[in-house]
């Protein structure tokens, strides 16, 4: 039989006991910690899409503005009436879509178009370290 003979059998039960109470006690820290950073994480995920809505009402006022102080004839005009159908179209999409919809969107043109989408992360990443090393 294998095993220490030398442990008298209260002893092992009485550590069994012990080791099974500390497992537990392991088990709902790690519960509650996974809890706790699912909390924060599903927190931090709210005040990311309240920006973007922000950010896409403040983009969709902007082609407003556009519109109404822009002159409607000419080339400016057309400029600046694309300019505006761009915020505008562009705002009203980040205050309709949350998060999930704009990574599958993401995911979607990566998977459409993955040598632009790869050459884009090229440039976007050299443009990033000539900035940050500056």
């Amino acid at each position: 039989m294998a095993g220490n003979t030398n442990v008298p059998f209260g002893s092992q039960s009485k550590a069994d006991n012990t080791v099974s109470r500390i497992a537990g006690d392991t088990k709902e820290k790690a519960q509650e910690l996974g809890d706790k950073a699912r909390d924060k994480a599903e927190a931090v995920k709210d005040r990311a899409e309240d920006a973007l809505n922000a950010v896409g009402e403040k983009m969709t006022n902007l082609a407003g503005s556009i519109r109404e102080n822009a002159p409607q004839e000419g080339h400016i005009g057309s400029a600046a009436s694309t300019v505006a159908h761009g915020l505008q179209r562009g705002g009203r999409y980040l205050q309709e879509h949350d998060l999930n919809d704009m990574g599958r969107d993401v995911t979607q043109l990566v998977r459409q178009h993955p040598l632009q989408s790869l050459l884009m992360s090229f440039g976007i990443g050299c443009l990033l370290g000539i900035t940050l090393r500056r």
